[in-house]
């Protein structure tokens, strides 16, 4: 049975990587109530953020563990508290918690990276009653995971994207041409969100792109913001691209209809 967080619209389907920075945009930070609006103004259904705990226990839409990029400024996001941190965001696109990103945005599908342990189980709670359109995912195949219990406790199924452990379990029963490995590898899986190469491996390739259809779970390539790199990939069949340049990838789309 398909997630409802796959329904909002067709494939191939673009995913705004941390929001939208538009290129002529000054001072605007990506994973910002202004990056989620600009994606949102583009027309972007899907969007992708990473997630941190504050030192006061705020699950808040930030990618790096500091602010050192972001602010200039070397505190850990665990450091500070959320009121801290949406000063220092305030002048920069404006901070969101999860649960004001969830409702501010109502209509968008949330992609959510659990980028800490601490983070997992309350982001889960947090997405429970917005499962039908989150999809969580993790480099740590355990950090989704305890995301994924905490919102079944809480009333909410949201979608599941694998992590590192299981993309190298399904490359390699690609490899052994193994459906049925395959099928293992991603049960309870709904997404397949990998980079076109990892190290001087190639991780996206038809085999694997079918390997995949065939357990019933989409392909999503991260992070492309080439229009010729885009077209390559919806050529060979992936099912959505992350980009940080989704004015682009929407109009690229766009122009295959």
């Amino acid at each position: 049975m398909t997630h409802p967080w796959f329904t909002a619209g067709p494939t191939p389907r673009v995913l705004a990587h941390r929001g939208l920075v538009p290129a002529d945009s000054e001072g605007i930070a990506e994973n910002t109530t202004a990056a989620f609006a600009a994606a949102h103004a583009a027309g972007a259904i899907y969007v992708e953020s990473d997630c941190h705990l504050t030192a006061d226990g705020e699950v808040v839409l930030f990618h790096d563990e500091d602010l050192s990029r972001v602010a200039g400024d070397p505190r850990a996001v665990a450091a500070v508290t959320f009121r801290e941190l949406e000063r220092v965001m305030g002048t920069r696109g404006g901070l969101l918690s999860l649960p004001q990103a969830l409702d501010a945005f109502p209509t968008l599908r949330f992609n959510l990276d659990v980028k800490v342990a601490a983070a997992a189980e309350p982001m889960g709670r947090a997405v429970a009653r917005h499962a039908e359109r989150v999809l969580l995912s993790s480099f740590d195949d355990d950090r989704r995971r305890v995301a994924m219990a905490a919102a079944r406790a809480a009333g909410g199924e949201p979608a599941a994207s694998a992590g590192t452990g299981t993309m190298v379990r399904v490359l390699a029963a690609a490899a052994a041409h193994s459906d049925r490995l395959v099928r293992r590898a991603l049960a309870g899986i709904d997404a397949l969100q990998i980079p076109e190469r990892y190290g001087r491996l190639r991780v996206v390739t038809p085999r694997v792109i079918a390997a995949a259809h065939g357990a019933g779970v989409e392909v999503h390539v991260w992070t492309v913001n080439d229009p010729a790199e885009m077209e390559r990939l919806l050529d060979m069949g992936v099912d959505g691209i992350v980009t940080d340049r989704a004015d682009v990838a929407l109009a690229t789309v766009a122009g295959r209809a």
